[in-house]
């Protein structure tokens, strides 16, 4: 196989605190993945080593299989499938099939707004699984106090009021607005999987750039019902 720098960031997995990116000895790399891992100093190791022998616990215990009501959190360390965080992983994996569908019936240039929605939401679960702090400067062009106060007064740059949506708005307004509640699901996910007993917020950049993940697809949906 020949991993693209896409392809590369999809397989990266962190081992004993580490990220690490497993190459299969038929397996090449294209000149753009290769300065990526070397960029960012992520290890490369043979394929053979991928398999993992044993399963740790959070409580410590470690097991030499692993149940079918549990999965990985990270590298070897599994937890039960109602593991709030795990839940944020499936409410990413909804909203990214709301995203690709509304993608695939809405024309330009939409249709390219909500693929770099999409790439941040892919972004967020490697940032949440490798432990990574989330990147955002802008979203669609539009900086954080843009996006707020496009969102906040959409009058006042669209010529369009908030609105309800309804049934006669059209399909490209209700899949955006389906996208919408999908982002607020998992922000809520987020919220649950991500704030710990003194009610602190342990990964406030991923609370963030949902927020901002939401106003965008609402500016959307206020553009899209301007027209």
């Amino acid at each position: 196989m020949l991993y693209t720098e896409e392809a590369v960031r999809a397989n990266i997995r962190n081992r004993d605190g580490k990220r690490v990116f497993f190459l299969g000895e038929k397996d090449t790399l294209t000149p753009g993945a290769r300065d990526l891992l070397t960029r960012e100093r992520i290890d490369i190791r043979p394929a053979s080593e991928a398999s993992i022998r044993e399963y740790r616990l959070l409580s410590g215990a470690v097991l030499t299989e692993k149940p079918e009501q549990m999965t990985h959190l990270h590298g070897d360390v599994l937890v039960l499938k109602t593991h709030p965080r795990i839940a944020f992983r499936g409410a990413i994996d909804t909203l990214e099939s709301e995203l690709l569908w509304c993608q695939s019936s809405i024309e330009q240039p939409f249709s390219n707004q909500i693929g770099e929605i999409l790439a941040l939401a892919r972004d967020l679960i490697r940032c949440e699984v490798l432990s990574e702090p989330v990147k955002l400067d802008r979203l669609c062009g539009l900086t954080e106090d843009e996006l707020r106060s496009r969102s906040h007064r959409p009058q006042d740059y669209y010529g369009q009021p908030h609105f309800m949506p309804s049934a006669t708005d059209g399909q490209a307004v209700l899949l955006l607005n389906r996208c919408r509640c999908a982002v607020r699901a998992a922000e809520l996910a987020a919220a649950r999987a991500f704030t710990d007993l003194d009610g602190n917020c342990t990964r406030p950049d991923i609370l963030k750039a949902l927020n901002r993940m939401s106003s965008m697809v609402y500016i959307l949906m206020i553009q899209k019902k301007a027209k």
